[in-house]
């Protein structure tokens, strides 16, 4: 059979110290028909400069400004030309023959639009995700998060959704659930971006696959992570975003559910749902007050959850 072309689409902003193993890690791909995407995000730290020079056969996009994850991606996806998309953050370095177990995975099933495959934590100890799934609670769950890799997670099979950090989309998949030419809603900005796309597709009848033999390393917020919270909290990632980060993350999740649930699975879930939030709006309160005023500030991007459901729905 031959090779269809795999789009690698990377976002950077002042990620110049990630991206030297990452794009040499996609440059030694035993996959023949790769192309490379990278969209700069405005970045200070010279990493447009750095990929031309070291990484000729990138092709660079240079936005002056910020655009964040989503918009990003989406920039990147339109430029290449692949019938499979490769979104790949820049703190993740791949296994040489990853793209060509994913692509593999996806050939299996016409109907498969995505692929995850088995994402160690840098290091290579412990698990990153080896498949996202949707939680009772509306909370987006990586399986075998924080693991150690004990060969558990050996098994090929259907997941709920691929992973932000290296998940492999069929490109007709993603035109077939776009919403207004948008594949990651922009309003997210970043963050249950991923989840939203994965459920989306479930909707349209994409299945999601993981492919264990494709493995990657990620340092996991190496993009976002800003400052240590206290000891106790220091297992939760959330704790080691900005005020601003964290009320995006709620936010994006409670657009989540208002596009993507239907109403007797959410009410079905109330309880687990309930008692998710309370625990993250006690936590806001006592060791995060300041995250609440950006949460209110964002609140008018919940109008365009309900006018996009409608897209989704019909309802």
């Amino acid at each position: 059979m031959a090779s269809e072309k795999v789009s690698v689409s990377i976002v950077s902003y002042n990620t110049r110290h990630f991206l030297g193993d990452c794009l040499s890690s996609v440059m030694a791909q035993t996959y023949p028909d790769v192309e490379t995407v990278l969209v700069d995000n405005g970045s200070t730290d010279g990493s447009a400069g750095f990929v031309r020079e070291n990484f000729p056969a990138v092709k660079v996009i240079e936005s002056r400004e910020n655009l964040l994850f989503c918009k990003g991606q989406n920039v990147g996806i339109k430029e290449g030309s692949g019938e499979y998309v490769l979104v790949l953050n820049s703190d993740v370095v791949l296994d040489k023959n990853f793209i060509s177990e994913m692509v593999g995975a996806a050939r299996m099933d016409e109907t498969i639009g995505s692929v995850s495959g088995k994402i160690l934590r840098t290091g290579g100890e412990k698990i990153d995700t080896t498949g996202l799934f949707l939680g009772r609670s509306r909370k987006p769950v990586e399986r075998g998060y924080g693991r150690k890799d004990d060969g558990s997670y050996g098994e090929p099979g259907y997941i709920f959704g691929a992973g932000g950090a290296a998940p492999l989309y069929r490109r007709r998949m993603l035109e077939d659930v776009a919403l207004e030419g948008e594949y990651f809603d922009e309003g997210y900005g970043a963050f249950y971006e991923d989840l939203d796309l994965a459920w989306r597709a479930r909707r349209r009848g994409w299945k999601a696959y993981y492919a264990p033999g494709a493995v990657a390393w990620h340092a996991r917020g190496g993009t976002a992570k800003v400052k240590n919270p206290p000891v106790f909290l220091r297992r939760y990632d959330l704790t080691y975003l900005s005020d601003k980060m964290k009320a995006r993350l709620i936010l994006n999740r409670y657009m989540t559910v208002i596009k993507n649930d239907r109403p007797l699975e959410f009410l079905r879930d109330l309880p687990w749902i309930a008692l998710y939030d309370a625990r993250l709006w006690v936590y806001l309160l006592l060791f995060s007050p300041g995250a609440i005023p950006e949460f209110i500030k964002g609140f008018p991007r919940l109008k365009s959850a309900f006018r996009r459901r409608k897209m989704i729905h019909g309802d």
